[in-house]
């Protein structure tokens, strides 16, 4: 019988696309292809055949497996995969050191050992994916590369991170990116069907043999013809194997192991019971084949398997004291037996041909064996690699775990968590430092615990996991009890105190800081009351009160000089971050000085997540003054790729309200549904305040107010008064919207309220309308002059784009009312350069200041008045476009009659023959108007009002006024 099929049975179609993808990339046209399957059904193996079909055609190939036991290792199976390159002399021409690598050399020290050094890169996932991509590139012989990643499923966040920007950015390259991912739910198969979605990834799916490709199978394995496998055994694999053609060659094997199928004179034959147990014939049969390698070969594998699915033949050796000739012996009948295969490109390491073979060398040891053998595995490692560097910290720590060793497992994975975390791995972090807490929990080692919990409360917050989180501030006190010092228990409600204010909860947090100064006492040291109190700074900024703003500047402060004292740069960082949003109120290029000194000290110290913060809040910054995202978007793929959802979706709502600002209505009414559905799931506070907002902000851009208040109402229910973000549902929602209903003493009511909110909870939030459409409505009333006009605009909000055009356009109205028609008219001229990205604001400017423009003689009042008409028409806000034309036949001027609008009535009026300017005055009856008032808004005769409302009472069939204002609301509420 041979060992193995002499061809892959059942796979043409994906043997074909693999070869198609390896020619393109020969051509110059690099891909993509995911192979996706269930445990068994064949990936490796057509990994494997991929790899030889690369090589036969002169590619290199680059192989790399993430880990499928034991805990995640950031970047492992790119790691091992580049460091092929490194192996053997100068890959095919100049050394790896004159590669034109340029800047982005030092960013893939986080991935390939040999070009690590103590100041090592932490740069964004971008410019890692980038380096690892022009490294492919580099390297690559002219005949192109094949990048096999194996068991991505398994695969860390931050290795997923790279293999999607690669997946985005090989298509112009000579690389072929080959991943194998099992049919189970997890991030990488999400990605493989973002990436076949978008047409920049193909992904085959194997699916189980049939029938007729097991009896290939079995025919192959036993030498023969298809016709000739008994019927028997046929029928037994096919029910036993579901299609898997590893379960159908293990099971087959145990067949002939056991003695049920057996060759005659004439072919096989089947003499005994072929029903067993699936799983149990399974590792039957694949400890026949141990035993078949003698007891030292079974002793040998077995310790292999301690250690995982793939080990290394030093610790190997060094664990079970076997000489040179006898492992390379063992190893080779391993290999011969299908046990085992030589793991490439690692030159020292060998793997399991499966999974499940290592599963079933482990079923025949007893839980004491298993746990010595995972002792001498950890103190073999520990002895060839004392410093425990990249992967063999987690190896040991999942080891000693094993040899019920917790504390010293929990204290290692607390290391391996630190590491992550300062990589910027926030989703590694997650799992490791969470898997110390856990085991240091259980062993009662109180001050391990604590290290671990120090470390993975920020990570949680990071990741948005405040569930978990809180809930180890429930039992926080069991600590005190246990020989920790103060400083110690502080620290930990000082964690607690920066995911309170993370998650929005700044009662929570002001109770664990009140708690953390209460543990350190009345002469506390100021390397502790520094992080106590830069975190006490940004509570105090989102606590309701009127002194809060130079309360949070005050603590700030504070806790910067004594951070500098005692050499805390996270604490400095956070500081000066804290600080530069103060002084936005003052100057902006003051606070990007500031911001630039956090990011080098990020950069300097290799703090990635300040390094993320401090990009963050330069990106905001180029948004508010200039309404640049692009700083802002390039902050989000860094938060991403570190694993920060809790910046993620803060960008999220930024770029969801300058859409509304910009009037891209449809993308932000989707964007704020998918991100609002997230935020609220994750609670969010800050989020899902911010996303509320600017739902209202965009309803209310439309002329929808009943829209507007359904988002103001959940806007309230997450604590929203008080908050930063309540005045701008003041400004740019209800005041607006008001503007929209031509409602100018509505608008003005609410830009006072505006001011008393800020008076009593001042916000770092400057877009709700005092330095901008406040000033412009109070300038056209004649309420505010030149001086308030120069105080407004010489501040930095002023200057701010959104404000700035509201600025400006005041100053024009100002410059004709003093009779400068020129400097109005270049004031004008420079307000709409400003404006031209926020269709909605500068189509209102324009009918705002027509009128004024055309009492005093400066201008274009008409063309404007047009303009504006024709884009409110459009974006069917009736009453904007009315008032335009009303005032147009004032300056006489000819008026285009417009009568479309009809879809917006509902059906029950429109069958009952309501016109469109019947059902203008009709919803306003809603508010119970009077018909002065109505014709006001709607810029039409009281008599003509008077005239539509007995049309709509005869309509309708409601006999009087009230029924009608009454009807008016109802449909108003469910429309």
């Amino acid at each position: 019988m041979r060992s193995r099929p002499r061809y892959i049975i059942g796979r043409d179609s994906q043997l074909l696309e693999i070869k198609h993808a390896l020619t393109e990339a020969k051509g110059g046209r690099g891909g993509v292809v995911f192979l996706v399957g269930e445990a068994g059904i064949g990936k490796s193996r057509l990994a494997a055949e991929a790899v030889g079909m690369a090589f036969n055609d002169g590619m290199r190939a680059l192989r790399g497996r993430s880990s499928t036991t034991g805990p995640t290792v950031p970047f492992r199976p790119l790691t091992e995969a580049l460091m092929a390159l490194f192996r053997g002399g100068p890959p095919g021409g100049p050394s790896l050191d004159d590669l034109p690598l340029g800047p982005y050399r030092p960013a893939l020290g986080r991935i390939i050992p040999d070009w690590s050094s103590d100041a090592q890169d932490n740069s964004s996932m971008v410019i890692l994916g980038e380096a690892v991509l022009r490294l492919l590139i580099a390297t690559g012989r002219e005949d192109g590369q094949l990048l096999l990643l194996e068991d991505l499923h398994d695969a860390d966040p931050e290795t997923l991170a790279v293999v999607e920007y690669l997946v985005d950015n090989l298509e112009y390259t000579n690389v072929v990116l080959l991943a194998t991912i099992r049919t189970e739910s997890c991030d990488a198969l999400d990605m493989a069907e973002s990436a076949r979605r978008r047409g920049v990834g193909t992904v085959l799916q194997l699916a189980p043999l049939t029938r007729p490709e097991v009896r290939a199978v079995i025919a192959a394995q036993l030498d023969t013809e298809a016709e000739l496998v008994p019927e028997a055994a046929l029928a037994r694999l096919w029910d036993d194997s579901a299609g898997s053609p590893f379960l159908v060659e293990e099971l087959l094997q145990g067949m002939i192991g056991s003695g049920a199928l057996v060759r005659a004179e004439d072919g096989w034959r089947v003499v005994g019971d072929l029903r067993s147990d699936v799983s149990t014939a399974l590792a039957r049969g694949i400890l026949r084949r141990v035993d078949r390698l003698a007891p030292q070969g079974l002793t040998l594998l077995s310790a292999a398997a301690v250690i995982g699915r793939r080990f290394p033949l030093t610790v190997l050796q060094r664990m079970t004291g076997i000489d040179d000739r006898s492992l390379l012996s063992h190893l080779h009948a391993g290999v011969a037996a299908q046990l085992v295969v030589h793991d490439e490109p690692a030159p020292d390491w060998y793997a399991f041909r499966h999974s499940l073979t290592a599963e079933a060398l482990l079923t025949q040891l007893t839980p004491t064996n298993r746990a010595e053998m995972s002792g001498r595995a950890a103190d073999a490692v520990q002895d060839l690699y004392p410093e425990l560097e990249g992967e063999w910290c987690p190896l040991v720590a999942e080891l000693r775990s094993q040899a019920g060793d917790e504390a010293e497992a929990g204290r290692l994975f607390t290391v391996a968590g630190l590491r992550a975390l300062s990589a910027g791995a926030i989703g590694s972090a997650v799992t490791l430092l969470g898997r110390a807490e856990r085991l240091l929990a259980a062993s009662g080692d109180a001050a391990g615990r604590t290290a671990a919990l120090e470390a993975l409360l920020p990570a949680l917050a990071e990741a948005g996991d405040f569930a978990q989180a809180f809930g180890f501030a429930e039992n926080l006190h069991t600590l005190g009890g246990s020989g920790l010092s103060a400083e110690r228990l502080a620290a930990l409600h000082t964690r607690l105190a920066k995911v309170a204010h993370t998650a929005g909860r700044w009662e929570d947090g002001n109770r664990q800081i009140a708690q953390a100064r209460a543990l350190l006492g009345v002469h506390p040291d100021e390397r502790s009351t520094a992080s106590i109190d830069v975190t006490a700074a940004y509570l105090a900024l989102d606590t309701p009160g009127p002194d809060r703003t130079q309360l949070a500047e005050k603590l700030a402060y504070s806790a910067l000089q004594a951070a500098e004292r005692h050499g805390l740069p996270t604490v400095v960082c956070q500081a000066w971050e804290l600080l530069a949003t103060l002084a936005r109120e003052r100057d902006f290029d003051e606070a990007t000085a500031l911001l630039e000194s956090a990011l080098h000290t990020a950069e300097q110290h290799q703090l990635p997540l300040q390094r993320m913060y401090a990009l963050t809040r330069i990106g905001g910054n180029n948004w508010l003054t200039e309404g640049n995202t692009i700083p802002l978007l390039a902050a989000r793929g860094e938060a991403q790729r570190l694993g920060s959802a809790t910046i993620v979706y803060t960008i999220d709502g930024i770029m969801i309200l300058d859409a509304v600002l910009r009037a891209e209505f449809a993308a932000a009414a989707q964007a704020s549904e998918e991100c609002l559905a997230v935020v609220q799931r994750l609670r969010l506070a800050p989020a899902t305040r911010y996303v509320l907002m600017a739902r209202a902000t965009l309803a209310a851009h439309q002329g929808d107010r009943a829209d507007m208040e359904r988002a103001l109402t959940a806007f309230a229910e997450w604590d929203g008064s008080g908050s930063q973000e309540e005045p701008l549902t003041r400004g740019l929602a209800r005041a607006f919207c008001a503007l929209m209903e031509e409602d100018r003493s509505a608008a003005v009511r609410e830009l006072h309220a505006v001011a008393e909110l800020e008076s009593t909870n001042p916000s770092t939030y400057y877009l709700s309308g005092r330095y901008g459409i406040g000033l412009l409505l109070d300038v056209l009333s004649g309420e505010a002059g030149r001086g308030p006009f120069e105080e407004i605009a010489a501040t930095a909000p002023g200057r701010m784009r959104w404000n700035r055009q509201f600025v400006l356009f005041a100053g024009a109205v100002l410059d004709g009312r003093e009779g400068r028609p020129d400097l109005a008219a270049a004031a004008v001229n420079e307000a709409l350069r400003t404006a031209e990205p926020y269709a909605t604001a500068l189509h209102l400017c324009l009918r705002l200041i027509a009128e004024a423009a055309h009492a005093d003689g400066w201008g274009e009042p008409v063309a404007w008045l047009r303009r504006a008409e024709l884009h409110f028409h459009q974006q069917s806000v009736a009453p904007v476009a009315n008032a335009c034309r009303a005032a147009l036949r004032r300056m006489g001027a000819p008026v285009a009659q417009r009568r479309t609008g009809s879809g917006s009535i509902p059906d029950v009026l429109r069958t009952q023959g309501v016109t469109v300017r019947e059902y203008e005055v009709f919803r306003l009856l809603a508010e119970r108007l009077g018909n002065k008032d109505i014709a006001d808004r709607l810029y039409i005769s009281p008599r003509t009002v008077e005239k539509h409302i007995a049309s709509l009472g005869t309509k309708t069939g409601r006999s009087n006024r009230a029924a009608l204002c009454a009807l008016s609301a109802s449909l108003r509420d469910t429309t």
